[in-house]
């Protein structure tokens, strides 16, 4: 089945991309409870589930389906900013209540004792809900987000570049393998959905989720902003890094320090992640990447709270042909 999006040139305009830790959270769920239809994703399944012995998560787990049809919307709202923090997202989904029983009559299958609870008295159910979304979230996500985050602000900052480059079109025609742009029209392959839908003006959400995978799903019904949550580049990279060694020609000029964090820069990183990875403090970090951008082998984007470091297009050329060279690296597990 496809579903289409049609977009006017309002939709255009107002289309924007966004990160949903909540998104992430619930969508994650339906990874713990059926890890092998995740390949990209069971190394972390298998690793977070013992954490999950002592954490009351049932409610969560019941509004997560498997297999997973349809989520209840008020479980993860569409993002109202571009880089909102677990703490807004469970407050909006607290204001939510009066959109709790009109969401659970439209998603498919029985209820649960303890959703039928929540569908009984939606603002008590809403605070067990957000109690136990941030349980869950400091025993199974807290530990892994900042990497998760780096990412997905990379494939954000990847998406703007090609917009740049050529338009919308050229920022949506390899979004997903699942997804097509044509003419004002974006179809999704879709497993239980089909027809065409109008954007109503709001423009599309466009949100890269790690735990969509392999998936892309859509929200185009009212009151919420059309969006789509789509897996981002480089998934398998967050549960094993490699560590690179640096061209030995390139660390004999710039310093073996600056040459690895320029390795490192295969996708955009922030200065922690970078500085965890090179075995360095923030403060030496960030001296090294200042050196590196004012000469002009890397970039720095600020996106929310953070700045996210690029390599530029000279550096790659200096990567180029070296980096295959080296002996093959180690992989350590998280």
């Amino acid at each position: 089945m496809t579903l289409d999006l049609t977009f006017t040139a309002h939709d255009i305009a107002n289309t924007r991309f966004a990160i949903s830790p909540l998104g992430e959270a619930v969508a994650s769920v339906r990874v713990v409870k059926d890890p092998s239809g995740h390949p990209l994703l069971r190394p972390w399944a298998d690793r977070v589930r013992r954490r999950l012995q002592d954490v009351d998560w049932r409610l969560l787990s019941d509004l997560v389906p498997v297999p997973t049809i349809s989520i209840a919307g008020f479980t993860c709202t569409p993002p109202s900013t571009s880089m909102p923090d677990l703490e807004l997202e469970l407050a909006t989904m607290r204001g939510a209540a009066g959109r709790v029983r009109s969401d659970l009559d439209v998603t498919s299958g029985p209820r649960s004792k303890r959703v039928q609870a929540l569908y009984d008295d939606p603002e008590r159910g809403l605070e067990r809900l957000a109690a136990e979304v941030t349980d869950y979230w400091r025993a199974v996500m807290a530990p892994y987000w900042p990497r998760i985050r780096s990412l997905l602000e990379g494939e954000i900052l990847h998406r703007a570049r090609l917009l740049a480059e050529g338009g919308i079109q050229r920022m949506l025609a390899d979004l997903d393998e699942a997804v097509t742009w044509r003419e004002g029209t974006l179809s999704l392959r879709h497993r239980y959905a089909s027809g065409a839908r109008s954007l109503r003006g709001l423009g599309l959400l466009l949100v890269p989720c790690v735990f969509a995978s392999p998936r892309v799903f859509s929200v185009t019904t009212p009151p919420y902003q059309p969006t789509v949550r789509y897996p981002p580049r480089g998934i398998a990279t967050l549960w094993e890094r490699r560590e690179l060694e640096p061209p030995q020609a390139l660390a004999a000029v710039l310093g073996r320090t600056r040459a690895r964090l320029l390795a490192e820069l295969d996708q955009p990183a922030s200065t922690r992640d970078l500085a965890q990875r090179a075995g360095l403090s923030e403060p030496g970090a960030n001296q090294h990447l200042t050196a590196l951008r004012r000469a002009g082998l890397c970039t720095a984007h600020r996106t929310g709270r953070y700045v996210l470091y690029a390599r530029t297009a000279t550096a790659e050329q200096l990567l180029t042909g070296h980096l295959d060279e080296t002996p093959t690296p180690r992989s350590n597990s998280l």
